[in-house]
């Protein structure tokens, strides 16, 4: 099967769980995941009407930018290094993961070299397990609170990755957690802050996630196939 029908599978089965939902699927919005994928996968992806690729790393994510002309739009999904932020500057639409405030003063730093903005998600670990990244749930409020006093990011919402399980029923219960507590920091009104995103939801339990508020999925190995 071809990237553009692996593509076309993916966007029936969102509008399917968002329609399940009670959801208009023009709210849920595709993240290619095109980690350790070669340019011409990006490519063919961004041919078939695919306009967001998420990446994990920073190097492959510049080499990528710099070799493929189409316009698309960069999102940052891994864990990052704080002396690495300089290397996204100007080049990502979104940083799905900031999980500290030193990392965000860094992305506010060198966005501000540019005299931009820089939207970011804040990371919760809601299953709080010691090999993922993300702040606590508890701590949550407090690193929003944070961010939106520097001048040059915006959160924009929030991000997690549960656990991994083979019944991706297994991992509504995070996805629903991670919508409370983004409710709860809306309702606390932080000046600058906006939750209108939710980053949460893979290839294997995504349908789940937009049953539970996800506007952004993101999916790698149904689009392009196993590693």
């Amino acid at each position: 099967m071809s990237i553009a029908q692996r593509l076309n599978q993916i966007r029936s089965r969102i509008e399917e769980a968002a329609a399940e939902a009670g959801r208009d699927p023009r709210t849920v919005r595709l993240v290619a995941v095109s980690k350790t994928r070669p340019p011409e996968d990006v490519v063919a992806a961004c041919r078939a009407g695919q306009v967001i690729f998420g990446e994990n790393y920073v190097q492959e994510l510049t080499a990528k930018a710099a070799g493929i002309p189409e316009p698309l739009e960069w999102h940052f999904i891994g864990h990052l290094q704080s002396n690495k932020a300089k290397y996204l500057a100007g080049l990502v639409t979104l940083v799905h993961s900031v999980d500290r405030l030193s990392l965000a003063e860094e992305i506010s730093r060198h966005w501000g070299r540019l005299g931009r903005c820089c939207d970011v998600l804040v990371q919760v670990n809601i299953a709080g397990e010691a090999s993922k990244s993300g702040t606590t749930e508890t701590g949550a409020l407090q690193l929003v609170r944070d961010i939106a006093l520097l001048p040059n990011v915006r959160v924009r919402g929030l991000m997690t990755m549960p656990p991994f399980f083979d019944d991706p029923e297994a991992a509504r219960p995070y996805f629903a957690e991670l919508k409370r507590l983004s409710d709860l920091i809306a309702g606390e009104a932080v000046p600058g802050v906006e939750m209108k995103e939710l980053s949460m939801g893979m290839s294997g339990d995504f349908e789940a996630a937009i049953q539970e508020g996800a506007t952004l999925v993101r999916v790698g190995t149904a689009i392009f196939g196993e590693r």
